[in-house]
């Protein structure tokens, strides 16, 4: 009996370890980026839509993502911020 209880424990902190702390550190990496975005950064949606900040409020950001074209998309959807280096290659 106390063999299956320590090998229950045993399999819980290796599930937390593996999959449950990770995933952690990579949302709150997630959050702290969505929270630090303004108006000029170059970002990419979860759908792959490629664009500029020109406004922002807490839930939705416009982003021009041509001349003269613009969409609102929710803050949550936005997967990247893509670096100045990468802005410039494109």
């Amino acid at each position: 009996m106390e063999f299956q209880i320590g090998m229950l424990a045993l399999m819980f902190g290796v599930f937390y370890f593996l999959l449950i702390r990770p995933q952690q550190k990579r949302q709150r990496e997630v959050d702290n980026m969505l929270k630090a975005l303004k108006k000029g950064d170059s970002v990419r949606t979860s759908g792959g839509i490629r664009g500029e900040i020109t406004d922002l409020n807490d839930t939705e950001a416009t982003l021009l993502i041509a001349d003269k074209v613009k969409i609102n998309v929710l803050r949550t959807n936005i997967a990247t911020k893509i670096a100045n280096d990468a802005k410039e290659k494109a």
